[in-house]
C-alpha cells in the first residue's frame, strides 16, 4: 500500500498532446522554416524544452522555450484535464494521502496550462524542470521530490505515461504506475502496475 503518490502532469493529469504536439509543430514552421509531422516530434512528450529543442537543431533554447509557450496559447481550448483525475485527487486528499506531481514542465508553464484547472489545492509537494538540474529520464526529480517532502521511498509510488517516466521512477527507487489512459505506448516499460482508470489508483493506497 502506498502513502506518497506522485504524478506526472501531461498525459497523466491532463491531456496536453494536440496543445503541445501541433505548438511546436507550428513554431518550428514559423519561426524556424522547419516542417515536421506530428509524429516526427513525438519524442519530445515527457521532456523538457531544455533536453528536446537541441535535438531539432534549436541552440537557443530559451529562445525556443518562450516561443513555444506562445505557440501554446493557441492551442489551449484542446487542454483538458482526464475523466476521473478531480475525483480521484479529491478522494485521496480526504484520505490524507500525500499527493505531489514531478513534471517536465517549468514553473511557468504549470502556471498557464495547469494552474487554472483548480487541481494545486490537492498538491503538497510540486517539481517543476527549474527545481533539478537534471530531468527525467534522470532521477533527479524524484529524488528531489523524496528529499523535499521527506516521504519514504519504500511507500511510494510515481504514476505517469512515458517510458522517461518509468526509468525516471525505477532509476529513484520508487514504485511505478503506468497511466495507461494517457500512455501512447507502453512497449518496454515494465511498470509495477497499469492503470486503465484514475480510480483504480485507490485500491493501492492506505485508508
Amino acid at each position: 500500500m502506498y502513502k506518497t503518490i506522485i504524478m506526472d502532469v501531461d498525459g497523466t493529469l491532463i491531456d496536453t498532446e494536440k496543445a503541445v504536439l501541433g505548438s511546436l509543430q507550428k513554431m518550428l514552421a514559423i519561426e524556424y522554416n522547419k516542417t515536421m509531422e506530428l509524429e516526427e516530434l513525438e519524442f519530445v512528450w515527457g521532456i523538457p524544452g531544455s533536453s528536446s529543442l537541441p535535438v531539432l537543431g534549436i541552440e537557443d533554447t530559451e529562445k525556443g522555450d518562450i516561443l513555444w509557450n506562445v505557440y501554446m496559447k493557441e492551442f489551449m481550448d484542446s487542454i483538458h484535464v482526464f475523466a476521473g483525475i478531480r475525483e480521484l485527487l479529491s478522494t485521496l486528499h480526504k484520505r490524507n494521502i500525500q499527493i505531489g506531481i514531478v513534471t517536465s514542465k517549468t514553473k511557468i508553464e504549470l502556471e498557464d496550462d495547469f494552474v487554472p484547472f483548480g487541481l494545486m489545492e490537492y498538491l503538497s509537494f510540486v517539481v517543476c524542470a527549474d527545481d533539478t538540474l537534471l530531468h527525467k529520464p534522470n532521477p533527479e526529480p524524484i529524488q528531489k521530490f523524496l528529499e523535499i517532502s521527506g516521504a519514504d521511498p519504500s511507500s511510494s509510488i510515481y504514476i505517469g505515461d512515458t517510458m522517461y517516466d518509468y526509468q525516471c521512477a525505477r532509476d529513484a527507487g520508487v514504485s511505478f504506475g503506468l497511466a495507461v489512459w494517457g500512455a501512447k505506448n507502453n512497449h518496454g516499460i515494465e511498470a509495477k502496475h497499469f492503470f486503465n482508470d484514475p480510480n483504480e489508483v485507490l485500491a493501492f493506497v492506505s485508508e
